[in-house]
C-alpha cells in the first residue's frame, strides 16, 4: 500500500506527526532506521521564518541521509506563509511542506490561529493557496482537527477547500480542539472526510499505540495513509511493526527493557552529537518517562535518570536497570504525552460570526506545538 504525496511516494503509508521539541533531526534519523515512511521536522512559524531567518535556519536541520526534507508550517497571514513556503523550497531545498491548522492551544485559539481558523473558510482557502504557490512544484499538505467542539465541526469544509486550493493530501486529528488530547478519537470523522475529499489523500491520526490500530484505522475509515504522533514516544520501534504489519508480516513483541536501554544510548547519543552535551543531555530528559512507561525500574531509578546533569550520570543510572524486565500486557496501550482536556475553547470576539472575514488575526502567529 503505497501512500503518494504529490510525487512523493510513502511506503508504507506511514507519516511522522511534528512534535514541538521532539521530532529534530535526532529524533527523526532514530525513526527512519526501524522503517521507511514519511517523517516531518518540528512545525516552525512562517513569521519566524520571513522576519528572523536565522533562528528559523537552527531549526531547518537536516540529516545526510535524509532524503526527503519534509517541514510543517504554521501562520495565519498568507503573505508571510506564502513567502515561507517560498523560502523553504529555494533555499533550504525542502520537499514537503505540512501545514497546521490543527493546534488546540488556547494561546493560539484565542487569537484565531490553529484549530479556530479553518471557522473562516475564506481565510483559510487564502492561507492554502499561498502555501501551494508559493511551494510549486513542491507538496503542500494540511493538517487539521475535527472542528472547535462537537456542535462547530470545520474539517469537512476545511478538507473541500484544501483540495480545491491545490493541497496534495488532508490529514484530520480526529478529535475537536475542545477535546484537546482526552477522550477517544473519533475515527468515523476520518471516514466521512474520506467520503467527501475524493481526488487527494485523506490520512488519519489519533489513537495509533499499536501497529495493528493503524491497520484498523485503514479498514474502518477507508483512509489512504496514518499519521503518527504520541504512539510513538519512547516507541521508534513502531515504525518498524508498521512496515512489517503493512507487509502481512508478524509483529515483533515488545522489546525487553535491554533493548530499550540500547535505543536510550543511541538516541542520546544522536542528540549529543545534534546539540552538544548539556542540550542534549537536557533535551533526552523528557525522553525517559515514556521510555520507560510501563516498566517497573522502580521510582528512585526513574528519579535519577530524570535528573540527570551529564551523559555519564545518564549512562551509569542506565546500566543500573535490569535488561531482563519484560513489558506487562496491561501496560502495552499507555498514553504517552499530552493526556489534557477537555478544555473550554477561546475564540476572538464574533469570531464565528464573520465566516467570510479574510483579514488575517492579529497576534496569533506564535510558535506552538502541533495538534
Amino acid at each position: 500500500m503505497v501512500l503518494k504525496i504529490g510525487p512523493l511516494a510513502v511506503d508504507p503509508p506511514v507519516v511522522l506527526a511534528p512534535m514541538a521539541g521532539v521530532t529534530n533531526a535526532a529524533f527523526r534519523k532514530l525513526c527512519r532506521s526501524y522503517g521507511a515512511g514519511l517523517y516531518v521536522s518540528e512545525m516552525m512559524s512562517a513569521r519566524g521564518l520571513v522576519e528572523t531567518e536565522g533562528r528559523m535556519k537552527r531549526m531547518l536541520t537536516f540529516g545526510a541521509d535524509e532524503q526527503v526534507r519534509s517541514v510543517q508550517l504554521y501562520g495565519v497571514d498568507p503573505r508571510a506563509v506564502g513567502e515561507a513556503a517560498r523560502r523553504l523550497v529555494e533555499d533550504h531545498g525542502v520537499d514537503h511542506i505540512d501545514l497546521n491548522f490543527g493546534c488546540p492551544a488556547a494561546k493560539v485559539t484565542r487569537k484565531g490561529g490553529g484549530a479556530a481558523l479553518p471557522v473562516r473558510p475564506a481565510l483559510f482557502a487564502a492561507i492554502v493557496r499561498a502555501a501551494v504557490r508559493g511551494a510549486a512544484p513542491v507538496p503542500v499538505t494540511v493538517k487539521l482537527r475535527i472542528g472547535i467542539d462537537a456542535a462547530r465541526p470545520t474539517s469537512l469544509r476545511a478538507g473541500l477547500i484544501a483540495e480545491a486550493e491545490g493541497a496534495v493530501a488532508v490529514a484530520l486529528h480526529a478529535r475537536t480542539a475542545e477535546q484537546h488530547y482526552a477522550g477517544n478519537a473519533d475515527w468515523l470523522a476520518i471516514a466521512a472526510l474520506k467520503a467527501a475529499v475524493t481526488t487527494v489523500p485523506v490520512l488519519g491520526n489519533g489513537d495509533i499505540w499499536e501497529a495493528r490500530d493503524a491497520l484498523r484505522m485503514t479498514e474502518e475509515t477507508g483512509c489512504d495513509g496514518v499519521v503518527i504522533g504520541r504512539g510513538c514516544l519512547g516507541r521508534p520501534w513502531l515504525f518498524r511493526d508498521l512496515v512489517d504489519a503493512y507487509a502481512g508480516r508478524p509483529v515483533q513483541d515488545p522489546p525487553r527493557l535491554g533493548a530499550v536501554i540500547d535505543t536510550m544510548r543511541e538516541h542520546l547519543g544522536l542528540l549529543i552529537e545534534l546539540f552538544g552535551e548539556e542540550v542534549g543531555v537536557r533535551d533526552f530528559r523528557k525522553h525517559i518517562g515514556w521510555y520507560l512507561a510501563g516498566y517497573p525500574v522502580g521510582g528512585v531509578r526513574r528519579r535519577r535518570l530524570t535528573f540527570a546533569t551529564t551523559a555519564t550520570d545518564l549512562l551509569t543510572g542506565l546500566a543500573e536497570l535490569d535488561p531482563a524486565i519484560a513489558l506487562p500486557a496491561a501496560a502495552i496501550r499507555l498514553p504517552r504525552g499530552h493526556t489534557n482536556g477537555p478544555r473550554r475553547v477561546h475564540l476572538p470576539d464574533g469570531w464565528c460570526d464573520a465566516p467570510d472575514d479574510p483579514t488575517p488575526p492579529v497576534g496569533a502567529d506564535l510558535l506552538v506545538s502541533g495538534g
